[in-house]
């Protein structure tokens, strides 16, 4: 999908930009095979329950594929990225992208259009 460059903020999509679901789509963007429920876990730093919830937003839009199984007699729970969430990841990074470096650029050092604004009780 081209991003639209006038407005790229139409591009970051709320399913992505939680931080705790931008960490999962990060960690499923480096790992093809998909990754477990506990790798994924102890990759995003998340609780069991924190994790089963955003998975479960992420699920239902589409953007991972949860599949459950065995390896001899325990159970496994594995997350993939989905084609879709591929691809509408990435069109978010593409958006987020140019939102932050109109944002650095916007806030160059020595900026003296800025308002200072003191530190609370200074």
């Amino acid at each position: 999908m081209k991003i639209d460059t006038d407005n790229p903020y139409n591009e970051l999509k709320r399913v992505f930009h939680e931080p705790s679901r931008l960490a999962i789509m990060s960690a499923l963007c480096a790992a093809a095979g998909g990754l477990s429920f506990n790798e994924l876990k102890a990759a995003c730093d998340l609780t069991d329950g924190n994790q089963s919830r955003h998975l479960k937003t992420l699920e239902s839009a589409g953007m991972v594929t949860i599949k459950k199984g065995f390896i001899g007699v325990k159970p496994r729970t594995t997350v993939f990225l989905s084609d879709q969430g591929r691809e509408s990841f990435l069109d978010y990074l593409s958006a987020l992208e140019i939102v932050l470096q109109r944002a650095a650029d916007a806030v160059q050092p020595g900026d003296v259009s800025l308002p200072h604004v003191s530190p609370a009780g200074a």
